[in-house]
């Protein structure tokens, strides 16, 4: 049965800085030895700057920065990134395979109290991407209020999500990455920042892995940059649904 190992990689984003913000991360991965998936926060690039003018080309420097790291690794890396589109950015949930090739997932639910809509276009497709037999699903900071888009039918196992989550919400971060894990019978993994960011908004961190009963496997010291690995086994998750195979009793919806 398959497994996987992670590495979550929890950054102080400098502001505006991509330069400062990869050499950041290319000194914490110095001891990834073994992670075949690398996960960076959201926005790690530039921090949440959506009303400035900091998104890059589809093929900017911070995708290639993400497929060198990949192909160093010998790993899938991923994170998020400000994305020209239009007149407006994408917040682009970037998927990096070792051989060069590209995944991705917009983020779909938009801040309204940072008027995030006013300059980001929300996604509109649901992604879930495949590594060693796991169903992937990408989401970025916001969506994880949104449990219908997120509820699993049967199509994924692993609920990644990055994140520039500030402190002064902290605790529903952590309480809603649990019950995302239980209700969707998932592990769940979380790569937040730390610091505060340009506009004065501090994060303390809250990185983890969970399993799918919602118990902790790995955490990264709150207001700390640093990384944490874990091993995600499918067998015991596939056993624990068959014991108790909740996903038999949801409701039947459709997304418009």
């Amino acid at each position: 049965m398959s497994t996987l190992t992670v590495a979550l990689v929890q950054t102080d984003i400098a502001w505006l800085d991509p330069e400062a913000n990869y050499q950041q991360i290319n000194g914490l991965l110095e001891n990834v030895a073994g992670a075949e998936l690398i996960v960076l926060p959201e926005t790690f690039a530039t921090g949440f700057a959506i009303n400035l003018d900091c998104a890059e080309a589809v093929h900017g420097a911070s995708l290639q920065f993400l497929q060198t790291l990949a192909a160093r690794h010998q790993a899938v890396v991923a994170g998020s990134v400000l994305v020209q589109q239009g007149d407006k950015k994408a917040n682009r949930f970037y998927w990096c395979w070792p051989d060069g090739r590209v995944e991705y997932y917009d983020k779909r639910h938009l801040f309204c109290l940072g008027k995030e809509g006013d300059f980001v276009v929300a996604g509109q497709q649901r992604s879930v991407f495949t590594l060693n037999g796991f169903r992937i699903l990408p989401q970025v900071c916001y969506d994880l209020r949104f449990p219908v888009f997120q509820r699993n039918r049967n199509d994924y196992d692993v609920m990644v999500n990055v994140a520039n989550w500030p402190a002064a919400r902290r605790r529903i971060w952590d309480t809603l990455l649990q019950a995302r894990a239980i209700e969707n019978q998932c592990y769940v993994l979380a790569c937040n920042r730390v610091g505060a960011d340009g506009n004065g908004v501090a994060h303390n961190g809250g990185t983890a892995a969970y399993n799918y009963v919602a118990e902790p496997m790995a955490q990264v010291s709150d207001d700390t940059a640093g990384v944490v690995m874990a091993t995600l086994d499918k067998a015991p998750l596939e056993a624990f649904r068959h014991r108790f195979p909740a996903h038999l009793d949801a409701d039947p919806f459709t997304l418009g």
